[in-house]
């Protein structure tokens, strides 16, 4: 039971002292002005007065205790949803899976957020992930930013696109790496998460050496963190979630029930659709369709022993509810093993007083391994058993070798020659859960000079850096099933026996032989790559001339880059080795089941740009103006030229006035570009296969009484989308704007401290975002088609069975058949628009008497997110508001979007730190304010709401003496992670991953020495 009073003292004192994460780098003082780079090219100005920049320091990173990227950036309210992270773990290689984690500043969508290291990009991910626009996206790896190595992370929150190019439009995070040490450092760190199996074992080295002209820093990572179960908390350990909610307004929603439709009791139809009599009893339907499931269950019409045959597709939304299968059943990984190495080196060395070559030599690797749920069919690849099966009971009366048939039902109207089985649904629990290895690697090399030259700073540089993603896991080949299948033995594959008749949502208690189970595995492989070249060489001077305000600032500088990306996928998916359904004699062109179809991808791309900066001083303190105690500009400007998107030229206006010493105003105004990425450009043809609802076969269950609500309806199948790619696809473009106050009273006495307060508004307009009609709103058009006596072309649909033109008997509607496919191509769509406010404090003391405190806090207000839908959406929109479509319906691309799953309106951190003497005391609380989960409503369309959360983190540290004998200059820090033990909300999935981890309170102990 939780401890309610400790929580409330430890959340309330943070709360109450208004700390923070970060404070503002144009509030900070001079010291810290002056590493602050990220806001300006121009080396040594002091031009990021004008901009907001968060720093998050060493002592805030302590207070993190962040053990990867992913913790890290989580932390920063301003850092949007996280939709590439490690719990993420789809069971298809379609998307990226392993130690991978998202940079989405404002919420502007990945791809929106520039990430530099040491000031200059880095290399992208190689394997994308479809967004919430159903397009593909490329993200930088937070994961692969050695946390453990960093001096400090650098967060521009302003589009800057006119200083650094393309992706910048929400702004731009620079992470800053140790450089310049002197000696050893050795640190381990161990931790666990409560209640769970998951631990974390972390052992880091700092070394470096300084010589007269030059220093090597090196620091090398390796981190072991164990898996994170599906047993191991109550929201995950089973998919059927509606127990949690009892008690709510959603108590017994069916949508709450996660567990699959596609089960091992196999939905099965004979081939060309033949009804099966038995004794003179239909034992199909009239389309020849029937399933198993346990003996005694209501329907069973012919027992065979612990199953038994039922006639029609199992109805999984009514009697036969409890024979979906729940995908926990083998204790799933819910976040994988992972093993991690970052291995950094830096140096720099003075060839002559005024030139010096620097250089960087990083690497990252990532293994991983996580347990997921089994292979299941996809109705684009439906197998044929043929009639020799030796499990068919609708098979030959004898086999082929003179054997009689011991499983064919006696007295049915199968001919003699026996009916192949078309399965159409089917789950291979009894193959085992699939395995999933990914192995992920990252290298980057860098050398450059750097000098001064006519009083001119310069710089230039190499830089090549590669990505590699080796994404492995177990399958099952069609072809090799289909061959297995047809055998007339006892090692045939056999799909007619059902799950566990006593558990039958959970496991199979009737395997087929391990000879057949052996015969069908295969492993598969993707392996993704994507590199950057850059070239580039800078100048800067922050004295050109002088002007009564001051020195004017100039940087300039040209870049050459090459961006590449090459996704190669495994043979039997790419169409080198398809499926000939032996058969019916259909070509498929994948040969995995459970995977749809994906060629091959390879795109690349130049770009060469070049841009200028000006800080332009108007009046100066010394100057003595009233009310205009210092004005100052910046105006930047950058140029770019792509070889298959054409050139974007982008501009950049940012001022600073003081009114009097300590009160600021500050504002910017620029126009930003993302190009889109390789994939969105060179895709052929990308099948997907998501899970959709057949909205028009829930219309006519409501209209035939057969479910009460649409919430109550789960026509819900793996629905096949055909996705091009564009080659006319052309840069989204932004606006953004924004106006801000920084206050820091001089008249508070020095030994009260240092206070800083900022508050800045923020805009931002996007044109042209990238994105897809969508195969779940193709289907609600082909709903409003279909009630309007049309249909949608883009919908291709089977011809109707006879089961379901009965469904549709007497609703006024027209049967349907399956869906087959959903034809969909990604496009420029209409404009989004988003603002919102920063806030931030800090403050500062130094005492001799009782130590020196330092709080920060920062808040991000999300006021207004909305997406102009396309008018093919709108008109969706539309008809549900009128009526035409019901209510329950889901769409998505528009609307207004705030507070919508990761988009919540408040997000708040702080933190404190005590230093006193040899001790130190950090604490760090973060809140989170609620959401909708848009994937939940209840009959009136009203969404679930994720609750708001706030956790604190504590941690304390104690550094023994120089002289304390062989403890001397060690360091022992002893923390935890959210000390009051708060469970992620709860969410229709369980949590929200985009913006919680899946676990709780989370204990750490380290030990540092240096020599």
């Amino acid at each position: 039971m939780r401890m309610t009073s400790l929580r409330s003292l430890m959340l309330g004192a943070t709360a109450l002292s208004a700390v923070g994460l970060a404070g503002q780098a144009a509030a900070q003082d001079a010291t810290v002005e002056e590493i602050v780079v990220v806001g300006t090219q121009i080396e040594g100005s002091k031009v990021t007065a004008a901009l907001p920049v968060t720093v998050v320091g060493e002592e805030q990173l302590a207070a993190l205790a962040a053990t990867s990227g992913d913790d890290l950036f989580r932390s920063i309210p301003q850092m949007g949803d996280v939709s590439f992270n490690s719990s993420y773990l789809p069971n298809s290689s379609n998307s990226a899976r392993g130690d991978v984690g998202s940079v989405n500043l404002r919420n502007l969508g990945v791809g929106n957020t520039l990430v530099l290291l040491n000031g200059r990009r880095v290399v992208a991910h190689p394997t994308s992930r479809a967004d919430e626009n159903l397009v593909p996206v490329l993200t930088y790896n937070t994961n692969a930013i050695p946390v453990s190595g960093l001096k400090r992370l650098e967060v521009l929150r302003d589009g800057a696109a006119a200083l650094y190019g393309s992706d910048a439009v929400a702004g731009v995070v620079n992470t800053v790496l140790q450089d310049r040490y002197e000696g050893l450092q050795v640190e381990a760190q161990y931790g666990a998460a409560e209640g769970t199996h998951l631990t974390e074992t972390e052992f880091n080295v700092l070394a470096g050496k300084n010589w007269d002209r030059g220093n090597l820093t090196v620091f090398l990572t390796y981190a072991d963190k164990s898996a994170l179960r599906a047993w191991d908390q109550d929201y995950t350990s089973s998919s059927d979630r509606r127990p949690l909610f009892v008690g709510t307004d959603f108590e017994g929603l069916v949508g709450l029930d996660g567990r699959s439709t596609t089960m091992p009791w196999a939905s099965l139809q004979t081939l060309g659709n033949v009804a099966v009599r038995r004794n003179g009893a239909l034992i199909t339907s009239s389309a020849g369709a029937f399933h198993t499931q346990p003996t005694g269950w209501p329907g069973c019409l012919v027992p065979q022993g612990g199953y038994c045959i039922d006639d029609a597709a199992p109805a999984t939304s009514g009697e036969d509810r409890n024979l979906r299968y729940n995908a926990a059943t083998f204790n799933t990984s819910v976040m994988p093993e992972t093993q991690r190495f970052n291995g950094f080196l830096t140096g720099n060395w003075e060839l002559s007083e005024d030139v010096q070559v620097f250089g960087e030599a990083g690497y990252y690797n990532a293994v991983s391994r996580s347990v997921q749920g089994p292979t299941a069919t996809l109705t684009s690849l439906p197998i044929t058993i043929p009639a020799s099966n030796y499990y068919n009971p609708f098979g030959p009366t004898v086999f082929a070798n003179g054997q009689t048939n011991p499983n064919r039902l006696s007295g049915i109207t199968a001919p003699a020659a026996g009916l192949p089985v078309v399965l159409r649904g089917y789950s291979f629990v009894d193959v085992g859960p699939n395995v999933v290895d990914v192995n992920l690697t990252q290298t980057r090399f860098l050398t450059g000079l750097r000098g001064d030259k006519f009083g001119f700073k310069w710089e230039g540089a190499l830089l090549y850096s590669h990505a590699k993603a080796v994404d492995t896991s177990d399958g099952i080949s069609a072809t090799l099933l289909q061959r297995q299948l047809a055998l007339s033995t006892p090692d045939a594959y056999n799909p007619f026996n059902g799950g566990d008749p006593t558990n039958p949502s959970i496991g199979d208690a009737t395997p087929s032989s391990q000879a057949a189970i052996d015969a069908i595995r295969i492993k598969t492989k993707r392996v993704s790559t994507s590199s950057l070249t850059l070239a580039d060489f800078k100048v800067s001077k922050a004295d050109l001339f002088a002007l009564p305000g001051g020195d004017i600032g100039v940087a300039a500088g040209v870049e050459w880059r090459r961006e590449t990306q090459q996704d190669d996928r495994d043979p039997r998916v790419d169409g080198t080795i398809t499926f000939t359904d032996s058969v019916t004699g259909t070509v498929y062109g994948n040969d995995l089941i459970g995977s749809s179809p994906s060629p091959d991808t390879k795109g690349k791309r130049e770009v060469t740009s070049a841009y200028l900066e000006f800080a332009v001083p108007v009046v100066s303190p010394e100057m003595d103006i009233p009310f205009v105690h210092n004005l100052e500009f910046q105006l930047a400007g950058r140029y770019e030229d792509f070889s298959d998107v054409g050139d974007v030229a982008k501009p950049k206006v940012a001022g600073a006035w003081d009114i009097f010493d300590g009160l600021r105003i500050r504002g910017s105004w620029a126009q930003g570009f993302k190009a889109p990425n390789l994939e969105q450009i060179n895709a052929t043809l990308v099948t997907r296969s998501n899970t959709r609802t057949d909205w028009v076969k829930c219309e006519a269950d409501l209209r035939a009484g057969r479910i009460t609500s649409f919430s109550n309806c789960s026509r819900s199948q793996a629905t096949t989308a055909r996705r091009a790619g564009n080659a006319d696809l052309k840069p989204e473009t932004s606006e953004t704007w924004g106006m801000g106050v920084v206050f820091q009273p001089q008249f508070v006495p020095p030994e009260f401290g240092r206070f800083t307060f900022t508050v800045d508004y923020w805009n931002v307009k996007q044109k042209g975002i990238v994105g897809l009609f969508g195969e779940g709103n193709a289907l609600i058009l082909d709903y409003l088609e279909r009630v309007q006596g049309r249909t949608n072309p883009n919908v291709v649909r089977a011809a109707p069975t006879a089961d379901d033109i009965a469904a549709f008997q007497g609703t006024g509607l027209d049967p349907v058949g399956s869906v087959l496919y959903v034809n969909d191509q990604y496009q420029n769509l209409l404009p989004q628009e988003a603002r919102g406010l920063d806030i931030g404090v800090l403050w500062n003391l130094k005492t001799d008497r009782f130590g020196d405190f330092d709080v920060n806090f920062n808040a991000a207000h999300l006021i207004k997110f909305y997406r102009s839908p396309s008018p093919d959406i709108a008109a969706l929109m539309a008809a549900r508001d009128a009526g035409q479509i019901n209510a329950g319906t889901t769409i998505t691309g528009g609307g207004d979007l705030i507070r919508q799953n990761g988009r919540p309106e408040w997000k708040w951190s702080a933190s404190l730190t005590w230093r006193y003497d040899q001790f130190t005391v950090g604490a760090f609380t973060q809140f989170i304010d609620d959401v909708d989960d848009t994937d939940l409503r209840d009959p009136s369309g009203n969404p679930w709401v994720i609750d708001s959360q706030m956790t604190g983190n504590l941690y304390g540290q104690y550094e023994f003496a120089d002289d304390a004998g062989w403890s001397a200059n060690t360091r022992l820090r002893v923390g935890v992670r959210n000390i009051t033990d708060e469970k992620p909300p709860l969410a229709v999935e369980g949590y929200l991953g985009e913006l919680y981890q899946p676990y709780s309170r989370y204990w750490y102990v380290s030990v540092r020495k240096a020599f």
